[in-house]
């Protein structure tokens, strides 16, 4: 994928939380859109610096940090449980 599609992609994700955010009577929904992308985003990045310590680690590919920013933290605890098995 180029830098283009994957910049589509987390762009309309973002609108498409914010639509869901506004139907849910927030007052800035693209705000928290952004808010909640950017806890998966953190989570991930919080999984590979206590990877340090753990073991466990999470590689920095297109796959996991958009299933990071798409499904926010318990996208990084699938993540996470399909490391552990597979």
């Amino acid at each position: 994928m180029s830098i283009w599609e994957i910049l589509l992609v987390i762009f309309i994700t973002l609108i498409l939380f914010a639509i869901v955010h506004r139907k849910d009577k927030c007052r800035k929904p693209v705000r928290r859109a952004c808010m909640s992308m950017l806890t998966g985003l953190l989570s991930l990045i919080a999984v590979n610096i206590t990877g340090l310590f753990t073991g466990i680690t999470l590689p920095f590919s297109l796959l996991s940090v958009l299933t990071s920013v798409i499904g926010g933290i318990p996208g990084v605890t699938m993540l996470l449980a399909l490391n552990l098995y597979f």
